[in-house]
């Protein structure tokens, strides 16, 4: 979920995996949020809307955890089987 600091409100839910979320990050500027889930995936979303943008596969077992590099350009994600990417 995304809440509001200010409000407390749920500003949007990302739905779309299949397994638990190990992760979330915000991109640097705020606008895109990534998370990792043990359904082999990670997922790219629009911090405004809480629409996916883009599904990241290729991963045989979960992904553990998942980041933006500085300057936004790039996605690493880690997992259970023994990789990153």
């Amino acid at each position: 979920k995304i809440w509001s600091v200010e409000s407390g409100e749920c500003l949007h839910t990302l739905q779309g995996h299949n397994c638990e979320v190990s992760s979330g990050v915000f991109s640097a500027d705020g606008s895109l949020v990534l998370t990792a889930s043990s359904d082999k995936t990670a997922k790219i979303w629009c911090a405004s809307s809480g629409k996916c943008m883009q599904t990241l596969k290729g991963h045989r077992w979960g992904v553990i955890s998942a980041v933006f590099s500085s300057d936004g350009t790039l996605v690493l994600t880690a997992s259970e089987d023994r990789t990153a990417k």
